[in-house]
């Protein structure tokens, strides 16, 4: 299976890389195939709802020239995807938002009955890193990110959430069992 991680943390080699890694060897180490996108030093813009992608409904249709068409063309190419992200104030980062806003190019004619996907079938998780608790806190990310799926036509293939993260080197056997499992649960 071809899997791609989108890290949407600002740190490269913060919790969130630090998790990211134990799920991707864990898939690496089953077999798959897998790719990470380190999207803090990419050039993302914001969608800017012009919906000039929805004239092109059997390809990645942005007119924007970032290097979000590129990801979002590997994300289409893939059978799984994990957006990874620490908590931003209740979300995640404008980053990995950016690529979430901007995949409204994938679907055309939502609510409709000829709804269609690119990415229809694919498995979608999310991965998120945090210092506080999940109440009042982590719930409402894993609440809007469950939401993209029925667009997107996608299985929601997992959600992890570490909380308590204070440094990389704080995590340990607890946090990557978690991750392990959850490498399992991405993969049906």
């Amino acid at each position: 299976m071809k899997v791609i991680c989108l890290q949407g943390s600002a740190r490269k080699k913060g919790n969130t890389a630090h998790v990211l890694g134990w799920v991707e060897e864990e898939l690496t180490r089953l077999g798959h195939e897998v790719e990470n996108i380190y999207l803090g030093n990419k050039n993302l813009n914001g969608c800017r709802g012009c919906a000039a992608c929805k004239n092109k409904p059997d390809e990645v249709g942005c007119t924007q020239k970032d290097d979000i068409p590129e990801i979002l063309g590997k994300m289409v190419n893939a059978q799984a995807v994990v957006f990874a992200s620490p908590l931003y104030f209740w979300g995640v980062t404008a980053q990995l938002k950016a690529i979430i806003d901007r995949s409204y190019s994938l679907y055309t004619r939502y609510h409709e009955p000829n709804h269609a996907s690119l990415v229809e079938g694919q498995r979608q998780a999310l991965l998120v890193t945090g210092g506080g608790g999940w109440d009042n806190n982590a719930a409402e990310a894993f609440t809007a990110f469950s939401r993209i799926q029925k667009p997107h036509k996608a299985v929601l293939a997992g959600e992890l959430y570490v909380g308590g993260c204070t440094t990389p080197a704080a995590l340990g056997e607890t946090e990557k069992g978690r991750a392990v499992e959850f490498a399992h649960k991405i993969i049906g």
